[in-house]
């Protein structure tokens, strides 16, 4: 004879780890006769001439691919090209309120921000993590938006890209369980540190100027 409570605890749903986020990315077929080399064309923006307009260097990665090629360092060998990501995939580590903020910047920075530069470069960064784990090393021209956290952007920077990167990298591969963050640009990287504060698995080495943009007392 069983009471209620046995029962309850005989039917009850055993607990199951939910899966990792799924992520176009991840399921890109890479060629193994393609560089770990990241880039897109729509890294690049142009908008009439008005990005000229812009503090912004827009079109910055498409002349580092150009001197590449030039150089003969590719030998004609393919890059990987990103896919845009998703706003479900951008909600791994982005509010909804925070992707809608994005809508009600000034036209200009709009444009910017929302274009496909964003998502392409993140998707790069996404796939460049992917790449290092599988071949060893990876580059992604673009990307490093190291400003943006999950619930603020900031310097030009409207997606977590490093954010998501890792997080990515960490659930879809099990023998990623710790990540060194190496930044050595002359900004401050707020925008990861205020995402993995107080994180023991996440290492963050940055080397920056404390007297220029951000002054982020609190992501220190």
């Amino acid at each position: 004879m069983t009471t209620p409570n046995s029962n309850v605890s005989r039917f009850k749903k055993p607990h199951r780890t939910p899966p990792p986020p799924k992520v176009l990315e991840y399921e890109v077929e890479i060629k193994n006769t393609q560089w770990p080399i990241v880039y897109s064309p729509m890294y690049n923006i142009s908008f009439w001439g008005l990005e000229k307009l812009h503090p912004f260097d827009s079109k910055k990665w498409g002349r580092i691919y150009k001197r590449l090629k030039d150089a003969g360092m590719l030998n004609g060998i393919p890059v990987v090209e990103p896919l845009e990501i998703s706003e479900e995939e951008l909600l791994c580590v982005h509010s909804q309120a925070y992707l809608d903020s994005l809508k009600l910047m000034p036209f200009v920075d709009f444009k910017i921000l929302k274009s496909p530069f964003h998502a392409s470069c993140t998707s790069g960064t996404i796939i460049a993590a992917r790449l290092a784990i599988e071949r060893g090393w990876a580059i992604n021209l673009g990307g490093g938006f190291h400003h943006c956290c999950g619930d603020r952007g900031g310097g030009f920077c409207a997606y977590a890209d490093i954010t998501l990167a890792v997080k990515f990298a960490m659930a879809h591969f099990q023998k990623v369980s710790r990540v060194m963050i190496i930044d050595l640009d002359a900004h401050q990287g707020n925008g990861y540190a205020r995402d993995f504060m107080n994180n023991a698995h996440i290492y963050i080495f940055d080397v920056y100027n404390k007297d220029i943009y951000p002054n982020d007392a609190y992501a220190k």
